[in-house]
């Protein structure tokens, strides 16, 4: 009796298990992994195609500008449902183990892979209305040299470090140009504040924060100058000796007390309120971040400036590439309709939405953004953007393996 009902049980897990593994996620749930189906109905109150999307997003103001979108499009489009699905936490492995099951959304972002990871799974757009659209700065980054266009980029990654406008007006200093001048700003404002501030902040518990400086701060000691180490890199021939000088310039900025002394144990999530209050002056995070700033001090004025040279006679450049985009699965059942949402997302209005939201540039060229660091980007406009580091040089990126 015992093992018989053993088996029953058995079975019955078995049968939870499979039901569970063949069901969608429940429209509407939310968090990681949050979905939500497109209102547009027809007939019988129900779509003729439903598009399956997946973003890799986190931010609530742009997770409500995407559904906005969406929303959008399925007024407009009545026949057409979107399952809308957000993932922030796992998207990555999630992604590779459909790649590996070639089953993969119709529409989804490629975060950063458009190309190298993505690339052999992606339909080609470059027939598109938006195609030759691209900015020049994200134009290669998605387009292979037969011009196979990979992916519509919503908004585009320029990186550099974020900085309190205010204080280096303050203290009389110019943007640095040179990692060089940055140091020495920093030793500045570290003196004349008499300690209260740290010019820099990072957190050992969140390790992304320190991967994120020896990402940003790898391209401009071996990739931008003229006499770089790129091939050698790409060869499999570099001297791996020659990144000892973006190590030893993280330990510098430790001893020095240019960073938070507790950068071991401090947590990410506190850096909003030391910026806000005037404890930490340049701050190598994503745009993002002001919003959260802004909640505490509303008037403080935050910019963003390239990250600053390392070798002689180089120039600041921006660390970037994609941002947020979206491509279309090359096996979708519905390609004409994920090509018909992406030309509703590369709509004018809806490229300088996200754009505002995330204060990211758009990847689109002719699209009027207003947000706090427009100036900026025209301002920088001319300023050279290099991939990050991690994308181009790291065997399939090693980003973790980075921090």
């Amino acid at each position: 009796m015992r093992t018989r009902a053993f088996w029953f049980m058995t079975l019955a897990i078995l049968i939870i298990i499979a039901s569970g593994c063949s069901s969608r996620p429940d429209s509407g749930s939310t968090g990681s992994g949050n979905t939500e189906t497109g209102s547009g109905k027809i007939g019988s109150g129900k779509a003729k195609t439903t598009l399956s999307m997946m973003v890799n997003i986190s931010d609530e103001s742009l997770t409500q500008a995407y559904r906005e979108i969406v929303d959008g499009f399925t007024k407009e489009n009545p026949d057409i449902s979107v399952n809308l699905q957000f993932d922030s936490t796992g998207y990555e492995n999630t992604m590779k183990v459909k790649m590996a099951a070639n089953d993969l959304p119709d529409i989804f972002d490629t975060h950063g892979w458009a190309k190298l990871r993505y690339g052999d799974y992606l339909a080609d757009l470059r027939d598109e209305p938006w195609a030759s659209q691209l900015t020049d700065t994200i134009r290669d980054v998605v387009t292979d040299k037969d011009g196979k266009v990979y992916a519509l980029v919503l908004t585009e990654a320029k990186d550099g470090l974020l900085y309190n406008v205010d204080m280096l007006e303050q203290y009389g200093i110019q943007v640095p140009n040179t990692f060089d001048e940055l140091i020495a700003a920093g030793e500045k404002i570290k003196k004349e504040s008499g300690g209260k501030t740290n010019p820099f902040y990072m957190s050992g518990i969140d390790d992304s924060m320190i991967g994120q400086y020896l990402d940003n701060f790898a391209n401009p000691l071996l990739i931008t100058a003229k006499n770089n180490d790129a091939d050698a890199l790409l060869n499999g021939n570099f001297d791996w000796t020659h990144i000892t000088p973006l190590a030893q310039s993280l330990v510098d900025l430790q001893k020095k007390g240019l960073i938070n002394e507790d950068v071991l144990t401090a947590k990410r999530s506190d850096l909003p309120a030391a910026f806000a209050a005037g404890k930490v002056t340049f701050a190598l995070v994503g745009p993002a971040f002001m919003d959260s700033v802004h909640a505490i001090a509303p008037d403080m004025k935050i910019g963003i400036m390239p990250v600053p040279s390392m070798v002689a006679g180089d120039e600041p450049t921006f660390a970037g590439g994609e941002r947020n985009t979206l491509a279309v699965w090359k096996d979708t059942k519905h390609l004409d309709e994920a090509k018909k949402l992406l030309q509703y997302f590369a709509k004018p209005d809806n490229m300088a939405k996200l754009s505002n939201v995330s204060k990211n540039p758009p990847g689109l060229k002719d699209i009027k953004t207003d947000h706090e660091l427009t100036p900026y980007y025209e301002k920088y406009a001319n300023i050279r953007v290099f991939p990050y580091f991690d994308r181009v040089y790291l065997p399939n990126g090693m980003w973790d393996v980075l921090c």
